[in-house]
């Protein structure tokens, strides 16, 4: 089957559609019948959106309150509710509905059941917590502009009121994020690290949101036995938040800084008056826990958090400052391609135009070997792995912390995909190749 035959508004697109939303019951506006807490009202005075970073519902129920207004899932999240079994029967339904196309691929067809899971999760949360949901796409689709518009599309007509479309940093989620936006669709862009990124992806695509996953960056440093770790991610967030803040007031865009990755309760107090704050419902809680203790929250905006790092540690042989300088080699690359026909770039070609002026380091072009050896890392790089390359320049430490967190979703999932194939198998309702 052809890209074409599942565009929004195919005969496959609308059933999946129709099945998705059959018992979709929502109650838009009810949030002001959720109980209210001082606590998170301060961080709403201050200017921080407040979201939750989980699936679970249960676990979402345990903080949730008025001042909440939206929820961030992923592949690694919808995994660990699909690998309960919750969601078996859903599976074997949903393979019934698709067995009508028989030309479907056996990629597509998991393209398909990852669509229908992740809007279904979506639509539930909404349903139980009038919430905006973040989905995501599947990560097949991390390096294919055109599928990751059309299924921003599908997901968007799925849920207008409520979805946000989570599309992943790499050259071809730029292009997609673009492209998505160019046409109203709300996109939550992620997997982002850095100042410099999420500056550029501003002012290329000009996302809903952009994001710092600052609790891999402070683990980086303490799983390296660099430092402490304290304050790496939050020292990158409140730099992309200053960059993001200037787009808007210069240039008038709407990008909204999220800050996301949460590890601890003391980094909602070091990150308080950034645009968002997402984050599990065990760190939310963790803060609650200390409410009585805590003084007034204040706006840590304008902060300079110094990095703790070893006094042996020279920060720009590992690339910190990749985190939160946005230099002017990535402005110039972000002038010139202004000049440009942006919408006629291929992915590569971006890659490509950033290397000729000398920010090869920005968007780099992995070899099959170096994603090969990041998969096996983890979340977290080796650094031993990757320091000649870190010094060198060729790449940027928030490079390569986005090559690892993109591995780390595609291993969570093929996890869902190898639990679709088992229940299909189980139940005989298609049989994968």
């Amino acid at each position: 089957m052809t890209t074409a035959t599942i565009r929004a508004g195919s005969k496959l697109s609308e059933q999946v559609h129709d099945f998705v939303r059959r018992d979709f019951e929502p109650h838009y506006g009810r949030r002001a019948e959720f109980e209210s807490d001082d606590l998170w009202k301060q961080l709403l005075d201050l200017g921080t959106e407040l979201w939750l970073d989980s699936g679970n519902f249960e676990e979402v129920g345990s903080v949730w309150t008025r001042e909440f207004s939206a929820l961030t899932t992923n592949n690694t999240l919808l995994n660990e509710e699909v690998q309960t079994g919750t969601y078996d029967d859903l599976i074997a339904e949903a393979a019934d509905l698709l067995s009508g196309f028989d030309d479907l691929t056996e990629r597509e067809f998991l393209l398909e059941i990852a669509f229908i899971l992740n809007a279904t999760h979506g639509l539930r949360l909404v349903e139980r917590f009038d919430a905006f949901v973040s989905v995501e796409e599947h990560t097949d689709l991390a390096q294919d502009v055109e599928r990751a518009v059309e299924y921003a599309r599908r997901y968007y007509a799925i849920c207008p009121e409520r979805f946000y479309v989570k599309i992943p940093f790499t050259p071809a989620g730029l292009l997609a994020t673009r492209r998505a936006r160019q046409e109203g669709i709300p996109v939550n862009h992620t997997l982002g690290f850095s100042a410099r990124q999420n500056y550029a992806v501003t002012r290329l695509a000009q996302p809903n949101f952009v994001n710092v996953f600052l609790g891999r960056l402070n683990s980086f440093i303490i799983e390296n036995d660099l430092g402490t770790g304290d304050y790496i991610g939050e020292r990158a967030t409140l730099a992309s938040q200053q960059a993001i803040r200037s787009l808007r007031e210069g240039r008038g865009f709407d990008t909204r800084q999220i800050g996301a990755s949460f590890r601890s309760w003391e980094q909602y107090v070091s990150l308080a008056g950034i645009d968002v704050i997402t984050a599990p419902p065990k760190v939310a809680r963790q803060l609650r826990a200390r409410k009585a203790e805590l003084p007034p929250l204040e706006s840590q905006l304008g902060q300079d958090f110094a990095p703790g790092v070893n006094d042996d540690v020279d920060p720009e042989e590992i690339g910190l400052d990749t985190l939160w300088y946005v230099n002017e080699e990535v402005v110039r690359c972000v002038d010139a391609l202004g000049e440009e026909d942006l919408d006629s770039f291929e992915p590569e070609g971006l890659v490509d135009f950033f290397a000729e002026r000398g920010c090869g380091d920005f968007l780099v072009r992995w070899s099959e070997e170096e994603v090969a050896t990041s998969a096996g890392e983890g979340k977290i790089p080796r650094l031993a792995n990757w320091s000649s390359r870190l010094a060198s320049r060729t790449i940027g430490l928030d490079s390569l912390m986005n090559l690892a967190g993109l591995n780390t979703f595609a291993a969570d999932q093929k996890a869902m995909d190898d639990h679709v194939r088992e229940v299909l198998e189980r139940t005989g309702a298609r049989q994968t190749r």
